[in-house]
Parts: structure tokens; C-alpha cells; sequence
């Protein structure tokens, strides 16, 4: 499975994320601790946010830790809300349009899980695009459907609830034509001005989630991993959790797209 990170807070160097601590998000992409494959070499992209409203992208399909344009770019770039991912493919072709983070207008977004049986119900999922968005689909990843059937939802205005009836309407694909587990999902998107996070799955294996406040530093980490081993403060997010955070406060409601499944 994937791995991810995003902060949010007082301005840093994006390495300091990305690549300088002991188990940070470039060392999780050769050796993850905390999910099924410990190599996540399918590529990775980072979105961050500065001066302007639309995240600036950068992605590739090389292994994150081989890449000194991204070591390069994190030592360099400074930013006080970013998304960075490292990417296990979990059927589709490695390509640089299936790298995550995905965005639109000022959205960003990113994902690790999946949606059991996605490719026998691939051209379902993207009939539920409208045509006015179809355009921005780039790839082919059930991240980026899922994504972009949010933004369809009502994204702008609604985060948990666009991400809750995007959700149900690819878990009733599932059930209908694909397998289990129907959804696994832990996933960070943001506006630009606040950063969200999602953690559920319709069975017991929800992918990891952590996040951190740290006074140093003046912001907050969100990831699927801690960033140190043994360093204190990580709180896991619980599983059917939607998360905002906003300074050192995180909102954590509920998340259940399988009620809104079931009533369909």
C-alpha cells in the first residue's frame, strides 16, 4: 500500500517531511513498517501551497528515494500545507498521471487503499464524472475517480459530505460488480487553507493514520506513519474518522459513506 504525508502550520522546508527525519516519507518508500508492502516505488508527487490559491505539482514515476530533483526541490521549497506520496500501484500502469497528489482549481488530494474489484467496474466509476470535469481526468486510478466524483459532490462546499457520497457511490459499484474489501481509505486533501483527513474502511483493516502537533516546528503532521521511531505525541486516528485541523486543534467527526450506501 501507499505511503503519505501532509503538514500543515508555520511555513518549513518541505524536507523536513519529506526526506531529513529517521523514518521519514522518502525512508517509508524502501521500507514501510506499518502496511503490506514495504517498497513503494511506483513513483510519488508532492502539492504545496504558496502564494498562489492552485497548489504548485511535482510527480514522477521514479522511486521517490532515487530522485535528487526531489531532494533537490524539498531542501529548497518552503511551505506552510503540503501533500507528498509514495506510491504502490495496486493494478494500474506506473505513470506519471498516476502519481498522486491529484488536483483541481485549489484542491489537492491523495490516497492509499483500495476499491476491491475496481477494473471490473472501471468505465462505471467514470461515467459517475461529469463531462465538465472529465477533462481533468488524467490517469486511470480509482484514487483519482474518487477524487474527481467528490468535486462532482460538492467539494467546494462540503468537504466530509462530497468525500461520504463519493465514497458510498464507488462501495455500491463494488458490492454490485467488484469484491472485498469494498473500500479502504485513508486519504489528505486540502483547499489551501485548512487540511482534512479521512480514515474508514467497510471492513476491519482501515490503513494507518497518525497525526502530531509539534510546538518546534508550529505546525501539525498528518501521515500513515510516524515520522521518528519512539517519538511521543502521535495520536492514531480513529477508524470512521474525517479530520480538519486547524492549528494545533483537529476536529475529528464521523465518516460512514456505507450508511449512505445502504439507502441508496
Amino acid at each position: 500500500m501507499c505511503r503519505w504525508a501532509a503538514y500543515t502550520g508555520a511555513p518549513i522546508f518541505l524536507e523536513e517531511i519529506v526526506s531529513r527525519p529517521g523514518h521519514s516519507l522518502i525512508q517509508q518508500s524502501h521500507c514501510a513498517t506499518q502496511c503490506h508492502t514495504a517498497i513503494n516505488a511506483d513513483g510519488f508527487g508532492v502539492a504545496w501551497y504558496g502564494e498562489r490559491a492552485e497548489p504548485g505539482l511535482y510527480r514522477d514515476v521514479m522511486p521517490a528515494w532515487s530522485d535528487p530533483n526531489l531532494r533537490s526541490l524539498t531542501a529548497q521549497v518552503r511551505s506552510g500545507l503540503f501533500l507528498a506520496h509514495v506510491r504502490a500501484s495496486t493494478g494500474t500502469a506506473t505513470s506519471r498521471n498516476n502519481c498522486h497528489p491529484f488536483t483541481w482549481g485549489r484542491w489537492s488530494f491523495m490516497h492509499n487503499g483500495q476499491i476491491g474489484g475496481y477494473d471490473a467496474f472501471r468505465r462505471d466509476a467514470d461515467m459517475m464524472i461529469p463531462d465538465a470535469l472529465y477533462p481533468s481526468r488524467k490517469g486511470a486510478t480509482d484514487s483519482e475517480a474518487l477524487f474527481l466524483i467528490a468535486v462532482a459532490e460538492g467539494l467546494d462546499d462540503d468537504p466530509k459530505g462530497a468525500m461520504e457520497r463519493a465514497a458510498a457511490k464507488l462501495i455500491r459499484l463494488s458490492r454490485a460488480k467488484g469484491a472485498a474489501p469494498h473500500l479502504r481509505l485513508t486519504a489528505a486533501l486540502s483547499d489551501g487553507q485548512r487540511l482534512y483527513a479521512i480514515r474508514y474502511a467497510t471492513d476491519d483493516h482501515a490503513p494507518t493514520l497518525y497525526h502530531r502537533w509539534s510546538e518546534s516546528r508550529q505546525g501539525t503532521a498528518v501521515v500513515s506513519e510516524p515520522l521518528e521511531s519512539g517519538e511521543c505525541g502521535w495520536i492514531e486516528a480513529p477508524p470512521f474518522s474525517f479530520c480538519t485541523f486547524d492549528g494545533p486543534e483537529v476536529r475529528v467527526e464521523d465518516f460512514h459513506p456505507c450508511r449512505l450506501a445502504l439507502a441508496a
